[in-house]
């Protein structure tokens, strides 16, 4: 799984004039992109240890709060609704400031996405398939 963040829209909202940081400034529009790619590593671990024919089922929709403004984030959801994610918890609707300088800073090194998934490994304690 390669991790496609769309810096392009972080551009035109910074030239249309949003602030990098605060309420709803652009870093939002990254955070949301970050965390719904280790979402989707988290969920595809999940079935690829799950050994019924449990797979996915689609997304639900969650409106999440951060320092750096507000966002829509799509959670992957499977069929026997066995699926837990880790980073972002159910009923969970705020991001943590470390959660969020954690992902942007593994972002802004550069890393590959085994480095990322390794890293969140280490911290979290949830293993991410390859």
């Amino acid at each position: 799984m390669k991790i496609e963040v769309d810096v392009e829209q972080f551009a035109r909202d910074i030239k249309a004039g949003k602030g990098i940081s605060g309420s709803d400034g652009a870093l939002s529009s990254l955070i949301k992109q970050l965390t719904e790619a280790a979402l989707a590593a988290e969920i595809d671990s999940h079935l690829a240890e799950d050994l019924s024919k449990n797979r996915k089922n689609g997304y639900s929709s969650k409106t999440m709060k951060s320092s750096d403004g507000t966002f829509e984030l799509d959670v992957p959801r499977d069929r026997n609704g066995s699926f837990e994610p880790q980073i972002v918890k159910k009923n969970q609707t705020t991001m943590s400031d470390e959660i969020e300088k954690k992902i942007l800073s593994l972002f802004a090194l550069g890393n590959s996405y085994t480095q990322i998934s390794k890293h969140i490994e280490d911290i979290y304690c949830v293993d991410f398939s390859r």
